[in-house]
């Protein structure tokens, strides 16, 4: 039986943005990507897994990966995806760059901004302004992410590497696995910590119930370990500065190992609970929303960066000056 004759078979419920299917017996064991590309027309292959792969497909309410075999009876519920060209649409957006050579470009990305397009974020992102400034980036990452080595959640600002060849790229890349690259960060943090400074040291994995969060989690199939070093810069009343030194790179494991602690990030809405700080907030005299806000996203900002120069062999060090929303926060927390 054909794959397209496989999806025959399953039951789609119609809506205009997610399809739920039960999977039929002639699909037993079938990879759930091929199936949705049968079972959704107008999609491409690659288009069903980049979705899948974001999260967009739940099996009996668990969120899978693309390989994942399915069975029947079991309940697929898919968020289709969102209509886009492969190709990057250069932008004039103007870049902070704090560093470029031929190799490669190091860029002090702004809070706000999305590194590479995805759903719902299709223009004004980092790829985009990236297009229209330089001629030549890499494409080891795809025709999406031009010369993007690594990322930053879309309100981290901080500093960022684009590699321009593919040379420097797969170099760059691996300084990333083998855990050669020094990573720093800043961050604000609701909550007094009582030691100056510690290790964290627990497992990441992808929450059980919600798709856009990560989770503390042991042994389960997404679990991955995860470490971060965290030193006291200052205390001010029920907040305190930090300096965070991740050893792995997890997705969210900032947010998630201080959110453990009892340490959320100021104004991170997935782990902390609110995505934005008034001045009397943050003064204690009042709610989280009731005078123009001081700020408006996580409190999280990467400083600086080391590595090794792919091409000369030298330790390097980019850093990125802390921007005016964390400056104008760290001022009202100090008044008070």
């Amino acid at each position: 039986m054909t794959e397209s004759e496989h999806a025959a078979d399953a039951t789609p419920i119609e809506d205009p943005v997610r399809r739920d299917f039960v999977v039929p017996d002639s699909a037993n064991g079938q990879r759930i990507d091929l199936f949705l590309t049968s079972a959704c027309d107008g999609f491409s292959r690659s288009q069903i897994r980049k979705a899948v792969q974001d999260d967009g497909a739940e099996v009996d309410g668990r969120v899978v990966r693309p390989s994942f075999r399915i069975k029947p009876g079991q309940a697929i519920r898919f968020q289709l995806p969102e209509e886009f060209s492969d190709d990057v649409v250069p932008e004039n957006i103007p870049l902070d760059v704090l560093y470029e050579d031929d190799g490669f470009v190091v860029v002090n990305k702004p809070p706000g901004m999305v590194v590479h397009p995805a759903r719902g974020n299709w223009i004004g992102t980092l790829t985009s302004a990236l297009a229209y400034r330089f001629q030549s980036l890499s494409d080891v990452g795809g025709p999406t992410r031009p010369g993007i080595v690594h990322r930053l959640d879309r309100d981290t600002s901080g500093v960022i590497v684009v590699a321009k060849t593919n040379a420097v790229h797969v170099a760059l890349a691996q300084q990333w696995q083998d855990r050669e690259v020094e990573k720093e960060y800043f961050a604000i943090v609701v909550g007094r910590i009582d030691r100056d400074r510690d290790v964290i040291e627990a497992s990441i994995g992808r929450h059980p119930y919600q798709r856009d969060k990560m989770a503390i989690r042991e042994n389960h199939a997404t679990t991955k370990t995860a470490s971060t070093f965290y030193e006291v810069i200052e205390r001010h009343g029920r907040f305190t500065t930090v300096r965070v030194k991740p050893k792995t790179g997890r997705t969210h494991q900032i947010r998630v190992h201080l959110a453990h602690l009892g340490y959320p990030i100021l104004c991170d809405r997935l782990y902390g609970g609110h995505a934005m700080a008034s001045e009397s907030w943050l003064q204690g005299k009042g709610s989280v929303d009731d005078s123009p806000p001081v700020l408006t996203r996580q409190a999280l900002h990467a400083k600086r960066l080391t590595l090794c120069h792919p091409q000369t062999g030298q330790m390097m060090s980019f850093e990125a000056p802390l921007p005016d929303d964390l400056l104008r926060t760290i001022d009202v927390i100090r008044s008070h």
